[in-house]
């Protein structure tokens, strides 16, 4: 088993995985530096989602290896990866998921109470960070009565707020309006890169890789160089 370079926080080497017999990953190799915000750039059904479920540890690859911290996670039980998962990482979707019977400010402090912090300190840390995001107004309201950008920054809120060694940010502007794309966007690199948090963003958007410090892009499952530039 080959380890992972000294320098990637988090690594995946040679990734294969198929859904229902359809491929999604052909062969990907990937390393992630600490502290990088990293974009994966590619086509809708090029694999870019697969590739962050594996890296995060909600799928298993079927052939290849993934490494955190120069400690594998391919081959960690359900349990542990979840728990890395919980405790470690925080993840973005496409279309914010929020719990409908929670306030935002509830919402955002859930991943902290779960891991065993008081109701007191995750309001209050999850307070901060909504107001990091600018939506620290909308705190004790619903999603119900949030806009869609609104609700996009309180989950962003909530995957920040354990303050996670890597984010995993799949499509994260992908339900928004062009005009708040760039926006949610800065408050979202900003906020890691002032923290100091891995990011994986996964884009289709070409506006959304000029954000991040390294683009590598995929195509029908398999790395290839973005236009115009090497990876």
């Amino acid at each position: 088993m080959e380890t992972p370079p000294d320098n990637d926080v988090l690594w995946g080497r040679s990734l294969r995985h198929a859904h229902e017999g359809s491929p999604a990953l052909l062969g990907v190799s990937l390393g992630v530096r600490d502290g990088e915000i990293l974009a994966v750039a590619g086509p809708r059904g090029s694999g870019k989602t697969t590739l962050l479920r594996c890296l995060s540890g909600q799928l298993v690859p079927d052939e290849g290896e993934v490494w955190f911290n120069s400690a594998p996670v391919h081959t960690l039980r359900r349990a542990a990866r979840e728990r890395l998962r919980r405790e470690r990482f925080g993840w973005i979707d496409p279309s914010p998921r929020l719990v409908p019977e929670l306030t935002a400010r509830e919402n955002a402090a859930l991943p902290l109470l779960l891991t065993g912090a008081s109701h007191r300190a995750a309001r209050q840390a999850a307070q901060e960070w909504l107001e990091r995001l600018d939506v620290g107004e909308c705190a004790r309201t619903r999603p119900a009565g949030l806009t869609q950008a609104q609700r996009q920054r309180v989950a962003i809120a909530r995957a920040l707020v354990t303050v996670p060694e890597v984010v995993f940010a799949d499509e994260p502007t992908a339900a928004l309006h062009r005009a708040d794309h760039a926006q949610v966007l800065r408050t979202l690199t900003t906020a890691a890169r002032s923290h100091g948090i891995t990011m994986l963003l996964a884009t289709h958007d070409s506006g959304v890789a000029e954000f991040a410090d390294r683009t590598v892009a995929l195509v029908d499952g398999r790395r290839t160089a973005p236009e115009g530039a090497l990876c």
